[in-house]
């Protein structure tokens, strides 16, 4: 017969008065440690008592019951519980929660002292980051929670930024995977994704520093003590939307900018924004960068300017600051320390006086006429102004009467009586002149010929493509170039070796123009019929009817079409000259009138992204008077160049109109307008140089227009 399984009895639970309770020397805590005993009165004072004491009846000489019981285990619970009652917060006859144990079980008093403390789990600290998380998530602010938990605040942030990394991260945390102080180098970046990278790189290798997860995760960050994020400013890198990543559980010096690219544009447009400011002195150019290198004003010529005197109330203050310096000075001679104060006061003295000796300087109008200035920022953040230097092109010939050898005065550069404008570059690009300034015809910048040409270039192929017979005579037409010795095999348009041309410059709308989506159709349905191994095209080709095998013919050629304008070295140093370029550029208008090629047909449209926001307000009226009309070049002529552009864009959508890289040579430009471009021996006028113009580049920035002369 089985043994029955004796039932375990539980002690009572009852309410006691607090003046029936006294402390038992039983309890094994001896050494205070964790929450004190003020703190925890105030938190049962908050919430009432969490968990009641653990008590035994106080037994007289007979073993009898004498009302009173003692605490061998919860005695700081007591002690909060009587500085309550001493503050008259609670009453001595409060019941207060006991459980009652039998005095005459055979366990100890200390046993049990011992077991309540050592039978206790310790709460696992992501636990606690976790609960401090979802109390702030239930409304309770970083304060209140500090206060109920007897933290300080930043304590707080950093229990919620721990609870804020990655979940991925946190559990292996969990596990023991990774140590507190890693997880909180985790917390410099909000980045998850980023986060995990950096411990997948880290967890196989045999150093896994805080430091180096830190560094890692900030590598493309910016410093905030870097000199442009304290030129910027946090407060205006914030305004515009850039984020701080902070190190709330080390010193970060400030914290680092994640955003550099926000950064760069910030400092440029407050370099920009003191450059204009110089500008108004009157020098000729102003070069602006966050830093230049190093001997950046060699072989430049440095004006000497003359200092300018001290006014009488400035001498006066400049007097008066260095007696009062002098009387601190002999006040505290003999002092060990000197009071902050003082020190304080010392060094607000010697700022004012450095910056009462130190004297702007002038400069003479005809030298700043010719002179230039370096702007950039100092390696403390402040702005660095480098005023009076004069490149060797600008020095002026001695003459008699005061005018340079070309009889323009320094002043007066144009010698029209006109004054000059101040050239501003940035990195070394001159910035685009303003709006009202832009009443010049400037030749098209390099890269936006270059993007125009790469369409006509891949609206060509497209039109070869559909003419087997023009694309035949194409290549004919090449192969004899290439046989004959009399013919030159350079610079031609078609180059029948297909070698695929790479389009370094190109307009972001160029994928999704109807000749580049029709060429990759085409090019995708000859791949599905044409054999995957090597070994059976030549069998599959003789398997192709004729006009199958033309139109193969055709669409293959056409990758050879290379109609594209170039930057060419007028010397004949680079991979093509000037000539060169000039000569293919007219084969390209042969192969063009061949195959019928009307760009406006094919589905170009000048847009504010591919022509119209990227020339001079003069350029774009031009556009529009010729394609839409002197009276809607009047609509326009008024406004800003940014809502000119988007209007003209509205104007010529269909009128059919072509910038001069994509016209056919000797075509009409609209119906009322007939201009030719020349003979093909003369470049185009968009393609002749200009010394004294600039134009905007691709990126925003102005590119000086190279000349291609022909050799």
């Amino acid at each position: 017969m089985a043994t029955a399984v004796q039932k375990i009895t539980l002690s009572s639970s009852r309410d006691i008065p607090f003046n029936k309770l006294v402390l038992s020397q039983s309890n094994v805590r001896r050494v205070k440690a964790g929450v004190s005993i003020e703190e925890l009165a105030e938190d049962i004072a908050r919430r009432g008592l969490l968990q009641g004491l653990n008590v035994r009846p106080v037994l007289d000489a007979e073993g009898k019951e004498t009302g009173m019981f003692e605490i061998p285990a919860g005695g700081r619970r007591y002690r909060a519980l009587e500085r309550l009652v001493k503050q008259k917060r609670l009453t001595k006859t409060a019941p207060v929660p006991c459980v009652v144990r039998d005095p005459a079980s055979g366990i100890l008093a200390e046993d049990d002292s011992l077991a309540e403390n050592c039978q206790r789990a310790p709460l696992h600290p992501l636990d606690q980051f976790r609960a401090f998380q979802t109390l702030r998530e239930k409304g309770q602010s970083e304060e209140e929670i500090a206060a109920a938990f007897f933290v300080p605040v930043n304590v707080v942030k950093q229990r919620l930024r721990l609870a804020s990394v990655s979940p991925a991260l946190l559990e292996t945390y969990a596990e023991d995977g990774m140590s507190l102080e890693q997880l909180m180098a985790f917390t410099v970046s909000p980045d998850h994704s980023r986060q995990e990278q950096v411990w997948e790189a880290l967890r196989s290798s045999w150093s896994k520093e805080p430091y180096q997860i830190r560094r890692m995760l900030t590598e493309s960050t910016v410093r905030a003590s870097d000199k442009r994020a304290v030129f910027v400013g946090i407060d205006a890198y914030e305004a515009a939307g850039g984020i701080v990543l902070r190190d709330l559980f080390q010193s970060d010096d400030g914290g680092w900018l994640q955003d550099a690219a926000l950064l760069d544009r910030l400092a440029a447009e407050k370099l920009k924004v003191m450059a204009d400011e110089i500008a108004n002195e009157g020098w000729k150019w102003i070069e602006v960068a966050v830093s230049f290198p190093y001997g950046v004003t060699h072989g430049l010529r440095e004006l000497e300017g003359t200092p300018i005197d001290r006014t009488t109330e400035e001498q006066a203050t400049l007097d008066a600051l260095r007696a009062e310096y002098d009387k601190l000075q002999a006040d505290y001679e003999d002092a060990d320390e000197l009071p902050e104060e003082v020190d304080e006061r010392l060094g607000e003295i010697e700022t004012a006086i450095d910056a009462l000796e130190t004297r702007p300087v002038r400069y003479d109008p005809a030298d700043i006429a010719r002179a230039g200035v370096f702007v950039s920022i100092d390696s403390d953040g402040s702005l660095l102004v480098d005023r009076g230097y004069v490149k060797p092109e600008d020095e002026a010939p001695a003459t008699d009467g005061g005018e340079d050898g070309d009889g323009k005065t320094a002043g007066d550069p144009d010698g029209d009586g006109s004054s000059q404008r101040t050239i501003i570059s940035i990195g070394g690009q001159p910035i685009e002149a303003d709006d009202e300034e832009e009443d010049a015809i400037k030749p098209l910048p390099d890269r936006l010929v270059m993007e125009l040409t790469a369409e006509r270039t891949l609206a060509l192929r497209d039109k070869l493509a559909g003419d087997p017979a023009t694309a035949f005579l194409a290549v004919l037409h090449k192969f004899c170039r290439d046989v004959f010795s009399r013919y030159s095999a350079h610079s031609v348009a078609m180059e029948v070796a297909v070698r695929g041309t790479v389009f370094q410059a190109q307009s972001p709308e160029l994928r999704d123009m109807p000749y580049a989506r029709a060429i990759e159709a085409r090019h995708k349905d000859w791949e599905a019929r044409l054999p995957a191994d090597v070994a059976d095209l030549w069998d599959a080709l003789t398997a192709l009817a004729g006009t199958e095998q033309a139109e193969l013919f055709a669409h293959c050629a056409s990758f050879g079409v290379n109609a594209l304008y170039e930057r060419a070295d007028r010397y004949g140093g680079g991979a093509i000259s000037a000539h060169g370029v000039q000569l293919r550029l007219a084969e390209a208008d042969h192969l063009a009138r061949a195959t019928g090629l009307d760009m406006a047909v094919a589905g170009w449209r000048p847009t504010v992204g591919n022509y119209l926001g990227r020339v001079t307000k003069a350029r774009i009226l031009e556009a529009v008077r010729e394609g839409a009309g002197e009276r809607a070049a009047q609509l326009i002529d008024h406004l800003k160049k940014g809502d000119m552009a988007k209007e003209a864009e509205r104007l010529l959508a269909d009128t059919g109109w072509l910038p001069e890289p994509l016209r056919l040579a000797g075509a009409e430009l609209a119906p009322d307008v007939a201009t030719t471009e020349g003979e093909t021996e003369a470049l185009p006028d968009f393609l002749s140089d200009d010394d004294d113009e600039s134009s905007t580049s691709a990126d925003g920035e102005d590119d000086p227009a190279r000349m291609i002369a022909a050799e």
